[in-house]
């Protein structure tokens, strides 16, 4: 859980307003929801490994003092056991379960499909490190209550604006889960779909061979494991051709669930030949798995695609859900959703230099402290320029000039105004140009022009 310095916000505001201007040009509206949830509304949802890492928040007053394990023979002392009876309440781990939760309850006021969007924060108990954090804003985009595949196609073109106005080289890495469900079924492991694909998941950061042994160690027989060997060395392609579908078919045998995630895949790249991405790679990636419980179709997962620097945590990811709301009590309602990793994005684009200087201070213009006898004129300058929708200072204290040009160099303030006695005399206003030292004399007028970038 950090700070974030004014030039920290800068930047981290560069790409809330990216996000949320795409969000915004393709149709999605804003949404928020409170930090904290019942605990029993966010356990379950994302399986062991999710539910250890979510923040839970001790009850109110003398929590201890109103538990019953210590009087009651018959409750053993667990973490389970204690939990319920000292802690109702969680930090929410991510926005899509707590947006499930919305959608059920405002049913009856919601128009569907239902496209809304989400910029907050979510927590998690995990262990800091570059590229993970305690605390971290997420960018989610979610269609419910339609299950075309336009949705899908929806979030792949809105995932290439956002990240070709940034200024990445990524590539969209998609699967189905009813492809992963296939398999499990076609090898006999269909109970432990959630085990194959949670351990599949991790093939980026422990390997093949560590895989293969979680997949062991979850009692996946050894001639489903050998089954499901091949699909660990599956390399990545960008078109489903007849070769492709062939060695899809032999692992998922005739099973109609995995058939049918075929045949949402081919879909969706039939739609990028139609209507090309703009920067983005989009790829078929047979091992992503995508560890949460919830996905039931096609799941998506962003990488970076540079040369530059490595980074092999994923900037986005989601994917379709056919039941969320099922489990709070309205089922069938199927959706779709992606969610951006901000502090992941802001980490990639310091490394690659990418944040623009002039965009990340949205202070315009400071004018100068020349004394009382202008003082009056400054702030009826000041005055004027707001007004106008530019963002204008006034340095407060009469100290000497070099020490004001230093505190807007500081500031990254573009341009500099200074009223001095002459500049009353002739009722004009000296404009200084701070990136290149350039000064001139000008009317109001055309400092407002200038200002706002109209001049000719």
């Amino acid at each position: 859980m950090r700070d974030f310095s004014p030039v920290e916000m800068g930047k981290r505001n560069y790409i809330f307003n990216i996000i949320r201007n795409s969000f915004q040009k393709f149709g999605f509206l804003p949404l928020e929801t409170p930090a904290m949830e019942s605990l029993s509304t966010l356990t379950g949802k994302y399986g062991d490994e999710g539910d250890r890492l979510i923040f839970k928040v001790l009850n109110s007053g003398d929590f201890l003092e109103k538990t019953t394990l210590r009087t009651d023979p018959t409750k053993e002392i667990t973490v389970q056991n204690v939990l319920t009876q000292i802690s109702e309440k969680a930090l929410r781990y991510d926005l899509t379960v707590p947006f499930a939760r919305y959608v059920v309850m405002h049913r009856h006021e919601i128009n569907f499909p239902f496209k809304r969007y989400q910029i907050q924060p979510v927590w998690r108990a995990d262990r800091p490190q570059k590229g993970r954090y305690r605390e971290f804003y997420q960018c989610d985009a979610d269609i419910i209550g339609s299950n075309s595949l336009w949705n899908e196609f929806e979030l792949i073109q809105l995932l290439d604006d956002v990240f070709t106005r940034l200024g990445l080289k990524v590539v969209i890495k998609i699967n189905n889960r009813k492809i992963l469900s296939g398999i499990a079924e076609y090898i006999g492991a269909s109970g432990s779909v959630t085990d194959i694909t949670v351990a599949i998941d991790k093939l980026d950061k422990i390997g093949k061979e560590k895989v293969i042994e979680e997949l062991q160690q979850k009692g996946i027989m050894p001639e489903a494991i050998d089954k499901i060997k091949p699909l660990l060395d599956f390399k990545p392609i960008t078109a489903i051709g007849n070769e492709t579908s062939t060695y899809l078919n032999e692992l998922i045998g005739n099973t109609k669930i995995g058939q049918k995630g075929i045949d949402e895949l081919k879909v969706l790249f039939e739609q990028t030949t139609k209507i090309p991405l703009q920067t983005a790679r989009f790829e078929f990636d047979l091992t992503l798995a995508r560890g949460l419980n919830y996905y039931t179709g096609a799941i998506f997962e962003v990488k970076l695609n540079e040369e530059k620097i490595k980074f092999s945590g994923s900037l986005s990811g989601g994917g379709r859900y056919d039941d969320l709301t099922g489990i709070f009590g309205l089922p069938n309602l199927s959706g779709v959703g992606i969610s951006f990793g901000a502090d992941r994005i802001y980490d990639v684009l310091e490394e690659l230099q990418l944040f623009p200087d002039d965009r990340l201070n949205h202070i315009k213009v400071m004018i100068a402290n020349f004394g009382s006898d202008t003082t009056g004129f400054c702030l009826k300058l000041l005055y004027t320029l707001r007004q106008h929708g530019i963002a204008a200072i006034f340095y407060p204290d009469e100290v000497k000039i070099k020490k004001q040009f230093e505190y807007a160099h500081a500031l990254k303030i573009p341009f500099v105004v200074i009223i001095g006695e002459e500049e009353l005399k002739l009722e004009k206003i000296s404009v200084k140009t701070m990136s290149n030292g350039h000064q001139e004399t000008v009317s109001v007028n055309h400092l407002l022009q200038l200002l706002k970038g109209t001049l000719i």
